[in-house]
């Protein structure tokens, strides 16, 4: 029964809720929603009962007259209520109807003000009138307010102020003429109407306003609306900036004594009776002047006069001009004539949206060419003649049109542009395409409209935004499909090349994601439907599915990075600055804090979650039951989401009933094949889609996997869709192989766990015959051979984590067995008996396939599978050399035998052969299958043509490509796969790299069973195309993002494989090792460029590759000798050198090629905190299922070792004995070993720096000056350490080459530092506190004064330091830097010179102290004073004091040295040359000073 409703007014609008409200002008009408009358109705204490029946369709005429009468009879009140509203500005004190006199007093409130008078005071102002004329007064700003508000005042007691008598003394007194006629004269319409026709009074007038355009026209003035046109002028020629606004003769009438007044000067100032005539005069007289002058000369005075003039007042003129267009006078003498000003159309007034925030986007700039007219016309205005439809007579209120109301019904302009390069607003059509400015298109295809640019086709995304808010449905339905088609094609790249801006970055910052949110709640199935393609279109990049679908199969192709947002803002912690730990909000707690907005603006993916997107998706599918295509959208939603981190994985599994209702309406157990190839509904119908989902959230972990297995039923569910063939599935074919696809991955990942292994025993039947069938389905004319190969890769992916998972068993059980009582996995049911029967099976097919390649048919499908089997074969081969012939294993308790025991009562184990591996009859396995399929297959002509394009493929060489990448958002990561087989890459099918990897996997497991077998395949070592590809690889510098991490974990295992193939091969073959420094080199650029979850990767090669002598081959090649030979070179062109920098370089490097064994336990041990990655990392890479934890890789934050590696013992040590905030050491004493470790990273820097140059590149000659600092900083004597000075002394000679220096720039921060002064400031305070005058050190701290160097660092020390000055005796010899590099450019810091003057003169910097710095200050102030420069007074004045205070110095040396500086020498005995005597200028220059310093005090006489 409904509830009666009340009527709310709110603000002159009814509310009633259960009621739909309809307005009119003034009329309100209230009906109820549904439903019949209550039975009881009141109103002001009267009942009405009974129940009254709603009219029907199907009534007839009788039955509503009879119901009308039922109605009136009974009383009750009607429905629908009329009420007049009053019309306040008419003066109405307001009225309901018929019956408001008499219900007056009971329905209006009366509301009373006590103090309120019944009349108004009658000093009370009128309200004042609008004035034509306002508008054209001029005010001015320094006028004064109070005097303007005073002669403006139309106040009573102002005008009896000022009543003044008026001389009328003069003034004729003339009697009234008696008339016949009324006065005044009455005018009737009639006349008025035949005075001024309606088309010259310029449309709706007043009869005064018609009277006065008559009388006017009667005098022969013209209005001002319709003045003639100016006729031509010298003025007309110019440009409309430079043409004076002034009316000109009459040329058609040629009568010069007819002359309008000018706009702009109307003649109100002058007084008199002829003040027009005068207006005239000076009108004429102004045209003369214009008349005689060029257009050079008004162009000249035009740009003096507004040069004079206020830039106000120019635009106000300028204004006035606009306001006034003048009609065509003679259509004939001017073809581009203007329509006259009533004929001008009203402008359309740009509507603001209400979403203030949407978004718009810009067209890129194009030229366009002009159109042949120069100044755009103005349509003419709308007549009857101009509309579609003749309004007729009967039609109301059609008798008088309105031009601005119909002017939406002219025909649209042409679209034009002009030729301008200014950007344009973005316009899409229905489909997402960018509609071009200047494309006409016809208007029956709906995208014309009455916003902005109704001339233009399409929307705007502002326009988009608007509608999909919108009351009609149609109207949001459509905008939101349209937003998800612009979504998809910005996701694909194709508004890159035409449009400004990001479009996505748009989108999100305008705030669609709360669009789609808000617009997934409502009520309509057809707008729901259309926010989840848009949100789909959002979230969801189907190429980047697809790729990571084809690398499933790859070696760890199970595993993918976290698509997390990899440009994390750093948090706001201000608020906790001074607050203990204990008391700081944790993370969660500030994310907590985070409004919705924040969170999304950081991460999509968990604002849509906080936004519960989850709970609204679930009940979208389990009560709306949606259409085919939105389910799939959902699941693919529900897909992204899980891909984004397993705490997203984690909330899809937790959200109530949402895994139960999607495996129950979409994985069932049983069905009935649908009817038709595309069923109206998927309910009840297994999908792909909802296993794929299963399988990524199985990625997840391996406590995810197990509760889907176990908690939700998908064992049973798998065991049901694989037990039969995809041909007896009841699904059409298509459907089938997609989903038993999906199946097998979704397996594959739960044996990468170690579970399911009883499913492989059930199932194993099927898994054969599968295998048997492989050949059979692989049929080039099948159409779904696409399908077909996606099923083989999967159930090949599926059986190498089966064999994996079996290779682990025996471990497992005798770890179970010893571990007494400790935690360990217990063993999977599927052990290595179970998987050896299938090895034979799948190497007959590989031989099958590799053969193959010969058929041009069938070459591409055995490429595509070949991979998958050499994988398999590595698991096999690799878990078979554990299953080792020490493995024992326990006697079972119920084989009948009796068990034996130790005297601890431990059970005796006993060999078990069956199974195991047994070294002979592998050992000629592996000769077979390398002579038999691994060397054919790498000889053959299709795999060598791969190879060739192994550098063109590669995303490490390819780095800057020119290719344009699809949009991305930092907040949104995805793989930017859109457009990927258009372009080289790792996953097309020309790229050699799965190939390649899956063949150098197997070839590093063989080697290491049968090390014999690896001479065999140095030819892939030595082929041109693998060493070109890692000559380009040593060479690049990629980025880290997530849209190449993915691709470059491959690549990264392709490098490793085949370095560890060098490794093998180098001490062995003497081809191969002729390339040792090549692969040296790739494994140092490999070791930072490696991802989180290959940090065994980077151990292995840290054990093996990149500390190895055979790999440094110039150590035991003549390489210490080479650089003995080169500093000897040196020195015979220095002479005098007698640093230790680099005299025992080359036995420093014998030494750290000898130390190479410690060197490397060095860094292993400063490495040792990764170790619990590296576990994990091993585990993953050499297939030890049971204890990997989780197939999603750690999140992308950055490579697992840094990219300054080789310094980090020294860094380490800083940090931890360092220099603190108070200026002392942290420690008083260095650790122990870290003397040890100081020197063993020295000498690993000295051979990196003068045989490995390249692999350090990637550090900023900045860090590593930084980074060396620390030797220094470390502690108060370690660089006084005699291997640490030659070390050191070494490294700095290395490092101030000409090539570094001019690299070295110390104004870019290093990284880690905020800023190299800051670092430098503790070098200085360092060095006055510990150096003793170490060289050393002083080379050090001398290195930042350079000249070209920031002044900060060289006030610091000749001002806050200037003690030090006393003690940094480095010589010219000794540095290693030219002086020149100090003195040149001459300084032109003003505090500096002085500062530098002050030493001197002050004795703080003398020769014997500080010989450099002695040399530098006397260049740059002797520059200085007899510098010929024009400068300002302050330096003018500076240079005379000093040049003054020199010459009257008493110590002559300083004198002599200040005066006759020439230039700095390094090897004279002061370091510099000077003059004998003072040169002619200088002379000249001193003497003027101490004339100008004469006259000065003669004056002051």
């Amino acid at each position: 029964m409904m509830q009666s409703a009340k009527l709310a007014v709110c603000g002159g609008q009814f509310e009633s809720p259960n009621k739909t409200t309809y307005h009119t002008k003034n009329l309100c009408y209230v009906y109820p929603d549904s439903g019949a009358l209550p039975s009881v109705l009141k109103e002001g204490g009267r009942s009405y009962r009974g129940m009254l029946r709603r009219p029907k369709p199907t009534d007839s005429e009788a039955d509503l007259l009879r119901e009308q009468e039922q109605f009136l009879t009974s009383g009750a009140p009607s429905a629908a209520n009329v009420v007049r509203r009053p019309d306040k500005r008419r003066g109405e004190a307001g009225g309901g109807g018929e019956h408001n006199g008499e219900n007056e007093g009971r329905q209006r409130d009366v509301v009373t003000i006590e103090d309120l008078p019944d009349q108004l005071p009658s000093l009370t102002p009128a309200p004042p009138k609008k004035s034509r004329f306002k508008a054209s007064r001029v005010t001015f700003e320094a006028e004064d307010a109070e005097e303007r508000l005073d002669r403006h005042d139309t106040h009573i007691s102002a005008v009896l102020s000022r009543i003044v008598e008026r001389d009328i003394s003069s003034t004729p007194v003339s009697l009234p003429a008696f008339t016949g006629m009324a006065f005044p004269k009455v005018l009737h319409r009639s006349e008025t109407n035949s005075q001024v026709p309606l088309s010259s009074a310029g449309g709706r007038k007043s009869i005064f306003a018609c009277q006065i355009a008559a009388q006017r026209s009667k005098e022969g003035k013209t209005p001002l609306h319709c003045a003639p046109e100016a006729a031509q002028t010298p003025g007309h020629n110019l440009p409309p900036e430079a043409s004076m606004d002034t009316d000109q003769l009459d040329s058609a009438d040629d009568q010069p004594n007819t002359v309008s007044a000018p706009r702009l000067v109307s003649g109100q100032g002058l007084e008199g009776p002829g003040s027009s005539e005068e207006t005239i005069r000076i009108h004429r007289e102004n045209q003369a002047k214009l008349q005689g002058m060029s257009k050079s000369e008004i162009l000249q005075e035009q740009k003096k006069l507004l040069s004079q003039l206020d830039p106000r007042l120019v635009e106000f003129v300028r204004s006035r001009k606009a306001q006034s267009v003048p009609s065509s006078a003679s259509p004939s003498k001017h073809p581009q004539g203007k329509s006259s000003k009533e004929n001008v159309p009203l402008e359309n007034v740009s509507r603001e949206s209400g979403s203030c925030s949407a978004a718009v986007l810009f067209q890129k700039p194009q030229e366009v060419e002009m159109e042949g007219v120069k100044e755009e016309e103005l349509p003419p205005a709308v007549t009857v003649e101009d509309l579609p439809v003749k309004p007729q007579k009967e039609w109301v209120h059609m008798d008088k049109l309105e031009p601005e109301k119909l002017e939406w019904m002219r025909d649209l302009p042409a679209p034009r542009r002009k030729g301008t390069k200014t950007a344009m607003q973005a316009r899409f059509d229905f489909a997402g395409s960018l509609i071009p400015p200047t494309e006409d298109l016809p208007t029956h295809l709906g995208l014309h409209h009455h916003g902005e640019e109704p001339e233009r086709a399409g929307y705007s995304l502002q326009e988009l935004f608007l509608l999909s808010r919108s009351q009609v449905i149609q109207q949001r339905s459509l905008a939101l499909s349209t937003l998800a088609n612009i979504l998809s094609k910005a996701r694909a790249g194709e508004y890159l090349p035409v449009l400004k801006g990001n479009m996505l970055s748009t989108l999100l910052d305008a705030g669609l994601l709360f669009l789609l949110r808000f617009a997934l709640d409502d009520g309509v199935e057809g707008v729901m439907s259309a926010a989840v393609h848009a949100l789909k279109a959002l979230l969801v990049c189907a190429e980047d599915e697809e790729c990571l679908d084809c690398t499933f199969s790859w070696f760890r192709g199970l595993a993918s990075f976290p698509l997390l947002p990899s440009a994390q803002e750093e948090e706001d912690e201000e608020d906790d600055e001074g607050l203990p730990e204990s008391m700081k909000d944790t993370a969660k707690e500030k994310e907590e804090r985070k409004s919705d907005h924040d969170v999304a603006r950081k991460d999509v993916v968990k604002g849509l979650l906080r936004m519960k997107l989850l709970p609204r998706l679930r009940y979208i599918l389990e009560v709306v039951r949606p259409s085919p295509r939105v389910v799939q959208d959902v699941l693919e939603i529900l897909i992204r989401i899980a891909r984004h981190s397993s705490s997203s994985a984690t909330q899809v599994l937790d959200c109530p009933r949402l895994m139960e209702m999607v495996l129950s309406e979409f994985l069932p157990t049983s069905w009935t094949a649908p009817s038709l190839p595309l069923p109206p509904s998927v309910y009840g119908l297994p999908l792909a889609s909802t296993m794929k989902l299963l399988r990524v959230l199985a990625t997840a972990g391996r406590h995810a996997c197990a509760r889907l297995l176990n908690s939700l039923g998908v064992r049973e569910r798998l065991s049901c869709l694989l037990s039969a063939e995809p041909s007896e599935l009841l699904l059409e074919p298509t459907a089938a192989l997609r989903i038993t696809t999906e199946a097998y991955r979704l397996w594959a990942v739960a044996a990468g766990y170690g579970q399911a292994g009883k499913l492989y025993i059930d199932l194993y039947p099927g898994l054969a015959k599968a295998l048997q069938s492989i050949h059979r389905v692989t049929d080039p004319s099948d159409p779904l051979l696409p399908l077909q190969l996606q099923r083989i890769l999967a159930l090949l992916s599926l059986l190498t984590q089966v064999t994996h998972t079996a290779g682990c068993h025996q471990e497992l059980q005798a770890g179970m067995v010893s571990s007494q009582g400790e935690q360990c996995p217990p063993p999977p049911p599927v052990s290595w008996g179970h998987v050896t029967g299938l090895q034979a099976s799948l190497l007959g097919h590989l031989k099958g396939f590799v053969k193959n390649l010969d058929n041009p048919v069938q070459k591409g499908n055995s490429l595509a599978v070949i991979p998958a089997y050499l994988v398999y074969l590595e698991a096999y081969y690799h878990q078979l050399f554990r299953q080792g012939p020490g493995m024992l294993e326990p006697i079972p308790a119920d084989s009948g035998q009796e068990a034996k025991y130790s005297l601890d009562r431990t059970p005796v184990h006993r060999r078990k052969e069956k199974n195991c591996f047994q070294p002979v009859e592998t050992l000629q396995e592996l000769e077979l299958l390398t002579s038999e399929v691994l060397l054919p297959l790498l000889s053959h002509h299709v795999v060598q043509g791969l190879i060739k394009n192994l550098k063109s493929s590669s995303v490490v060489c390819n780095d800057q490509s020119s290719h344009v990448g699809p949009e991305t958002n930092p907040s949104l990561p995805g793989l930017a796969c859109p457009g990927w087989r258009d372009r080289p890459g790792l996953v097309v099918p020309s790229s050699p790299f799965p190939l390649l990897t899956s063949l150098a996997l197997l070839l590093e497991t063989i080697t290491g069973i049968h090390k014999g077998l690896s001479s065999k395949f140095a030819g892939l070592l030595l082929s041109e195309s693998v060493v070109g590809y890692l000559r380009g690889c040593s060479q690049a510098t990629p980025t880290l993002s997530h849209t190449r991490a993915w691709l470059l974990r491959h690549e990264h295992h392709l490098l490793y494989l085949l370095l560890r193939l060098a490794h093998r091969l180098v001490p062995i073959v003497p081809e191969v090792a002729k390339h040792a420094p090549l692969y040296h080199q790739v494994a140092l650029v490999l070791l930072p460029w490696l991802l989180p979850g290959s940090e065994y990767l980077a151990h292995e090669l840290l054990s093996t590759i990149i500390f190895s002598k055979d790999f440094i081959s110039e150590g035991h090649s003549g390489g210490p000798e080479a650089v003995e030979l080169g500093e000897l070179k040196l020195q015979e062109e220095a002479q005098h050198q007698t640093s230790p920098s680099l005299q025992t370089a080359g036995a420093l490097l014998r030494e750290a090629c000898v130390q190479l064994p410690s060197i490397r336990g060095c860094f292993l041990t400063h490495l040792a905190h990764l170790e619990p990655s590296v576990l994990m990392s091993r585990d993953a890479l050499l297939g030890r299922n049971p204890w990997i934890n989780s197939y999603l890789l750690p999140e992308l934050t950055g490579p697992t070792v840094p990219s300054d590696w080789p310094f980090l013992p020294l860094v380490s040590l800083y940090e931890r004995t360092g220099v603190c905030d108070g200026g002392g050491l942290a420690v008083e004493e260095l650790p122990q070993g870290a003397l040890q470790a100081v020197i063993h990273c020295l000498q690993w820097l000295l051979l990196l720096e003068v045989w490995r140059e390249e692999a350090l590149k990637v550090i900023p000659p900045v860090a590593k000056l930084a980074r060396l600092s620390c030797v220094f900083l470390c502690s108060s004597d370690l660089f006084l350490e005699r291997p640490v000075q030659k070390l050191t002394w070494g490294l700095c000679r290395l490092l101030t080459r000409q090539s570094r220096l001019d690299s070295l720039d110390l104004n870019v921060p290093p990284p880690g530092l905020a800023s190299f002064q800051d670092l430098y400031s503790a070098l200085l305070t360092q060095y006055e506190a510990v150096s003793f005058g170490d060289r050393l050190f002083g080379c050090w701290v001398l290195l930042p004064l350079q000249r070209r160097y920031s002044t900060t660092m060289k006030l610091a020390v000749f001002g806050e330091h200037v003690g030090m000055l006393r003690s940094l005796g480095v010589t010219l010899e000794q540095l290693s830097i030219p002086i020149e590099r100090f003195t040149s450019p001459p300084e032109d810091s003003l505090p500096l010179l002085r500062l530098y003057f002050r030493s001197l003169v002050t004795g703080t910097l003398k020769p014997r102290w500080c010989p450099i710095l002695y040399v530098v200050a006397l260049s740059h102030v002797n520059s200085f004073i007899f510098s010929q420069d024009a400068a300002a007074q302050e330096v003018e004045a500076a240079r005379h004091s000093m040049l003054r205070k020199i010459y009257y110095l008493t110590d002559e040396v300083l004198r002599s040295h200040l005066l006759h500086f020439r230039l700095p020498r390094q090897h004279s005995e002061f370091g510099f040359d000077m003059y004998d005597q003072l040169p002619p200028i200088r002379a000249k220059r001193l003497e003027s000073v101490l004339r100008l310093q004469d006259s000065g005090d003669d004056k002051g006489d």
